[in-house]
């Protein structure tokens, strides 16, 4: 059950990741207050009303002052630097990561012998096994 919860997680955020680098544009294509048609990956469709607007522009020019339709583009921009410089860090917060991390790595030192004091004493007489003597047992 660990196990897959880790993977679950690491993919979540592996997702999370790719969608807050990604880059998308959404184009829009509205005729009035409606809209016509919208695309994430390519160019919009339009409703014509472009080509129709162009030859009433040729006969009257009154027309061609406002156009009924418009074009709109959702731009969203990703994150292009996800290292994290410390060249922003100035002297005291640079002595303090140092100095915590080398005391960090050092609590955990291992000693390379260890001191038995004991051995060199006998271990003590026993005249009589007193749990026996008694009946006494730990259960």
């Amino acid at each position: 059950m660990k196990k897959v919860f880790h993977k679950v997680l690491s993919i979540l955020m592996a997702v999370v990741v790719l969608f807050s680098t990604m880059s998308f544009t959404i184009d829009m294509h509205y005729c009035g207050d409606s809209l016509v048609d919208f695309s994430f990956i390519q160019k919009v469709k339009t409703c014509g009303m472009e080509k129709a607007q162009a030859t009433f522009s040729c006969e009257n020019p009154a027309l061609s002052e406002k156009s009924c339709c418009t074009d709109k583009q959702v731009l969203k921009e990703g994150q292009d630097d996800l290292k994290l410089s410390l060249d922003h860090l100035t002297f005291e917060h640079q002595v303090f990561v140092v100095s915590f991390s080398y005391s960090y790595l050092n609590i955990f030192e291992v000693t390379e012998f260890t001191v038995d004091s004991f051995f060199d004493y006998p271990p003590p007489f026993i005249e009589r096994d007193v749990q026996v003597l008694h009946q006494t047992f730990l259960i």
